[in-house]
């Protein structure tokens, strides 16, 4: 099969508003499982006392003990922070939307570079207009798929840069707005414990924040679940769950099937949906190891950017 030079498309709609409405047909008894999760705050409190106490140790520490501490370490707690920013974005820990806005903010605090608020914004969206170019976050811009390309070189630095690839789209969601008073809060909070962190602990602390967060989300076996999540590893499917061991420590965010279908239910009880509902998820391809679909799609020439499904609006 060659490699593709163009994104799929479809003119169906999006596969999990119908599989949704199956799944409740026939197990009215997952309702149950939608609701939140106050718990996940301590885990948010957890994770930010965690990477400050491992700045704080690494801070008179030579500035290479942080690449390593974070490659380790610190990308799997910004890695989780991350995941609880998403539980926040879906108002799966508290009832009222500012709560859930102020959790989101607070953990951000630990990823170096403001994302909460304008995540929430973009997610959303993307859960109602599922490989729409123009409202999907998720697709990479045209321009990024042809500058990418197909070698492993390539892809293996867009990994490396993808927070600023992620920061580069949107411009191109014209619909969406991106500023409001939250974005301000969420700039002002985090830019600020950037400054303290600089101020007392130090460059290599910074170096440690800044490479956890980079890594989390990038060239990184924790970079795999955004390929994993949507790219065409088995296509036509659209959308792929992973069920690997990471999962403990990534929240249960493998279950993106899951968590499509019925996104009001909180991390902790995904696998309960899938284990009551088995005959909707046993067909569908799955992961099971983030490090091998890395290195694939890194050496892969079949697997790009533009290894995703696209909308063709009606």
């Amino acid at each position: 099969m060659a490699a593709p030079d163009d994104f799929s498309y479809s003119a169906e709609p999006e596969p999990h508003k119908a599989r949704t409405k199956a799944i409740l047909a026939a197990h009215p008894e997952v309702r149950a499982l939608i609701g939140r999760t106050p718990a996940s705050f301590f885990l948010i409190l957890s994770v930010v006392a965690i990477q400050v106490t491992a700045a704080w140790l690494l801070h008179t520490l030579p500035w290479w003990t942080a690449i390593i501490a974070a490659w380790l370490f610190g990308a799997f707690a910004s890695h989780m922070a991350y995941v609880l920013i998403h539980e926040a974005a879906h108002n799966l820990i508290f009832k009222k939307k500012a709560a859930n806005m102020l959790a989101g903010i607070f953990v951000d605090i630990v990823n170096v570079v403001p994302s909460a608020v304008s995540f929430r914004s973009y997610h959303l969206k993307h859960h109602s207009y599922q490989g729409d170019y123009d409202f999907d976050a998720d697709l990479a811009s045209r321009w990024e798929a042809r500058l990418v390309g197909h070698t492993f070189i390539g892809k293996a630095l867009w990994l490396l840069f993808f927070p600023v690839f992620q920061g580069l789209r949107p411009p191109r969601l014209k619909n969406i707005p991106f500023m409001s008073g939250w974005v301000v809060l969420n700039w002002i909070v985090v830019f600020g414990f950037d400054a303290l962190v600089i101020v007392f602990l130090g460059p290599t602390a910074f170096l440690y924040f800044v490479l956890s967060f980079a890594f989390a989300i990038g060239l990184h076996p924790l970079g795999a679940r955004w390929i994993q999540e949507h790219y065409l590893t088995a296509p036509p499917q659209e959308t792929y769950s992973y069920y690997g061991p990471l999962n403990i420590v990534a929240l249960n965010v493998g279950y993106h099937n899951e968590h499509h279908d019925l996104p009001s239910v909180p991390w902790n009880r995904l696998p309960k949906l899938k284990a009551a509902a088995p005959e909707f998820y046993e067909n569908l391809h799955s992961h099971s190891s983030w490090t091998r679909l890395l290195l694939r799609f890194i050496f892969d020439p079949k697997l790009s950017l533009y290894s995703r499904m696209v909308r063709v609006r009606q």
